[in-house]
């Protein structure tokens, strides 16, 4: 699929705010509501739009200790690399895991509510899964940018 100018504008706005209504949507837009709830509808159907989601304050519930942990398997075998993954994605904690290059096969993205509440995580979770060689954690100090908008 192809995406025009107003398509790419449309899914600036909703990335924005995914709550405007297809009228305020018309307004900024300059097409009719039908016009604009077709729109979005093809780009779901298309996949272009995969979800709508709420992000959450984590200062407000107490997950605002923000770690990067990257990691290490002892081996890089398919058997390793997908029973890593298949446990890691059931830590609650984790909101992010990412295969990478470079001197680390993995880096997370953890949070919880401060550094104790993080060692017993380490200590808990984390180590228990099977193949980890190693791990390296920073903290984050303040967070510059955190966006969800993709640029089109």
């Amino acid at each position: 699929m192809t995406l025009d100018a107003i398509d790419k504008k449309l899914l600036f706005l909703l990335q924005s705010d995914s709550k405007k209504t297809t009228k305020e949507l018309s307004l900024k837009l300059n097409l009719s509501v039908t016009a604009v709830y077709e729109r979005i509808k093809k780009l779901e159907r298309e996949g272009i739009i995969d979800k709508y989601v709420v992000l959450v304050n984590r200062s407000k519930i107490e997950k605002g200790f923000v770690v990067f942990c990257h990691l290490k398997l002892i081996q890089h075998t398919k058997e390793f690399l997908t029973k890593f993954e298949s446990e890691v994605v059931k830590l609650k904690e984790v909101l992010e895991c990412h295969h990478v290059s470079g001197d680390y096969d993995y880096i997370l993205k953890i949070v919880v509510k401060d550094m104790e509440a993080y060692r017993e995580f380490l200590v808990t979770k984390l180590t228990t899964l099977q193949h980890i060689g190693s791990t390296h954690s920073t903290f984050m100090i303040s967070e510059v940018k955190n966006t969800t908008v993709v640029d089109i």
